[in-house]
């Protein structure tokens, strides 16, 4: 064996070919991480159920209960604004407590929150129930628990893992928001209340037996390291810290136009169009069912969008994508109340694809300034910055429903949005670039 070898290792040198480089074994398991971002991402499609279901919400419980279109706004506004309040404290409660126990708790309590809906019979119980249970339990997961499982498990691909566990929430919307409607329609609303219940319910096993908080817990290397990193120690005092973090934060320049471009992406989605557009488009003649519809689509394409942001994230400057997004927003929303009818057309459907392209398109590249700017804070600082983005939407989701009790439409905030968006596109061109080098804001 030995002289056959020999003999060819001399033939190649007399041919003057190389030798053949060892063949290396592949190893077709992948990486652990990817197994606990999936689970993550199933575990946000099962808590978005609740996001489909305010718009559906509007014009029956006018018709039921006589409350006006501002009363039902203001629980949503109140929901939206502990979605992002409660965030930042999420994000430290996980440093705390770890990820499981906190979105295991939060998950029930959006359960409680749902079915307690089927009960009320006065705006208050509205408020309590759909307003301040949901609202801490969403916020208790929102896109900080994202945020969480990509800063820990991920060293390379963040910007991509993050857009896809970003997209999970519009995914969420794609299955349920036409199931929604359409109980809504044939059976009322209270059993698609129940049906938002039980789909947070679905997901607590799955998140107690199958995610794990840290890549140490596993015994293994968070994606792309290169040396293992040790479980850190739960860090007490959650809520000091989250405070001490925002503390830190506001004395920089580019929190203050993270913050105030994100609370326009809250104004000009959650708040406007996933609150208002279905209630918007009936007034113009659309059933219900297809103006539900054309939100699930925008699902559909906010997935790829998302996801492409998260890519585009990894490859090109986060500013410039910013801009780009809020600029491209801002000018279809001028459009839009032209494009409002008794049934869909092409350029509406044209308006749902772009739109559901740059619906949250905006969160990687956001993420990735957090990161570039406050280092190991940015899961925190995010969570303030979601803050932001949830109380824009809070304030838009009860101005929406004021115009149209005022004015009879929803033109004027359609209007008011697009311009607000175009301020956000220079904001984002304003934040300053950070040294690759410099120590983060926060150390």
């Amino acid at each position: 064996m030995t002289q056959t070898t020999d003999t060819a290792a001399a033939e190649r040198a007399r041919l003057g070919r190389p030798e053949p480089r060892p063949r290396r074994r592949r190893t077709m398991a992948p990486h652990r991480a990817w197994f606990v971002a999936a689970v993550t991402f199933v575990t946000i499609i099962g808590a978005a159920a609740f996001r489909s279901l305010p718009g559906l919400l509007v014009d029956p419980l006018h018709q039921e209960f006589g409350w006006s279109r501002g009363t039902i706004g203001g629980a949503v506004s109140i929901n939206l604004a502990l979605y992002g309040l409660t965030a930042p404290f999420a994000a430290a409660l996980m440093d705390r407590f770890g990820i499981r126990r906190v979105v295991a708790g939060a998950l029930t309590m959006i359960a409680a929150g749902a079915g307690a809906t089927v009960w009320m019979t006065a705006p208050w119980q509205l408020w309590l129930s759909w307003g301040l249970l949901v609202g801490l339990g969403a916020g208790s997961m929102a896109l900080a628990f994202a945020a969480t499982v990509t800063n820990r498990w991920f060293t390379e691909r963040r910007g991509l893992v993050s857009g896809i566990l970003t997209a999970a929430s519009a995914s969420g919307q794609l299955i349920f928001l036409p199931v929604l409607s359409w109980t809504v329609q044939a059976h009322g609303w209270r059993p698609a209340a129940v049906t938002v219940a039980l789909a947070a319910l679905a997901v607590v096993p799955l998140v107690w037996l199958l995610l794990r908080d840290h890549p140490a817990d596993v015994g293994v290397k968070p994606y792309g390291a290169t040396e293992f990193v040790p479980r850190p120690e739960p860090v007490p005092g959650a809520a000091r810290r989250a405070v001490a973090v925002l503390l830190s934060a506001v004395r920089t320049g580019p929190f203050w136009l993270l913050a105030g471009t994100f609370a326009i992406c809250g104004a000009s989605t959650n708040g406007l169009i996933q609150t208002h557009f279905v209630p918007a488009a009936h007034d113009h003649g659309m059933p219900i069912t297809a103006a539900a519809s054309l939100l699930a689509v925008i699902g559909v394409f906010d997935v790829a969008g998302t996801i492409a942001s998260g890519w585009f994230t990894d490859r090109f400057e986060p500013r410039r994508l910013l801009a780009v997004y809020y600029a491209l927003r801002g000018v279809s929303l001028l459009f839009l109340p032209l494009l409002l009818g008794p049934s869909v057309h092409p350029p509406m459907v044209f308006f749902i694809v772009f739109y559901g392209l740059d619906w949250v398109a905006t969160v990687p590249p956001t993420l990735a300034l957090c990161r570039e700017h406050y280092g190991d804070d940015s899961a925190i600082v995010f969570g303030w910055v979601l803050a932001s983005h949830q109380v824009g939407a809070a304030l838009v989701a009860y101005l929406g429903g004021a115009a149209r009790d005022a004015f009879g439409s929803y033109d004027v905030m359609w209007y008011a949005s697009g311009a607000l968006c175009a301020a956000a596109a220079l904001m984002a061109l304003v934040i300053r670039r950070r040294p690759r080098a410099a120590s983060p804001a926060l150390a």
